[in-house]
């Protein structure tokens, strides 16, 4: 049984009982999100809590893009929960990495792999040892521009 998993519902109870009306729905939607994870596949399984941040990353994800989107729309209320439910996820995940971080470890990376002056075609190495370093840690799409500006 995974300890995130459990705190996670028992939040839900808390928040549930406080009449917190977001952190309920947020928390409803991940423990949604992970169930569907678990049966998702040819078998059900237990998530570990790393695959649990997995899913709370992505979530997480959703909700800034979504928060983006709804600011660029004008509508601003919308936003506004999306931002909110965010910040309710972000209270599960790992700390996240500064960008200095980011670019320390993507620079030890580098010069682990070998990959100083490879250029682009060394992406994939670089990233492949970059990846798990930085998992729920920071945002992939973040860790891939600095790779690529470090490479490119």
């Amino acid at each position: 049984m995974s300890a995130l998993k459990d705190r996670l519902r028992s939040d839900l109870t808390a928040s549930m009982k406080a009449r917190d009306e977001i952190r309920s729905s947020t928390l409803r939607m991940v423990l949604t999100a992970i169930t569907n994870a678990e049966v998702a596949g040819k078998e059900q399984r237990e998530l570990s809590d790393d695959d649990i941040i997995g899913v709370l990353s992505t979530e997480a994800k959703k909700r800034r893009e979504a928060a983006t989107a709804f600011e660029d729309g004008g509508r601003a209320e919308m936003a506004a929960k999306e931002k909110a439910e965010a910040a309710v996820i972000a209270d599960y995940l790992p700390e996240q990495l500064s960008a200095d971080d980011v670019a320390a470890l993507v620079t030890a990376a580098i010069e682990q792999t070998g990959a100083a002056g490879e250029g682009m075609k060394a992406m994939g190495k670089v990233m492949g040892v970059v990846q798990p370093q930085v998992r729920g840690k920071a945002d992939g799409g973040a860790v891939a521009a600095e790779v690529r500006r470090q490479l490119g």
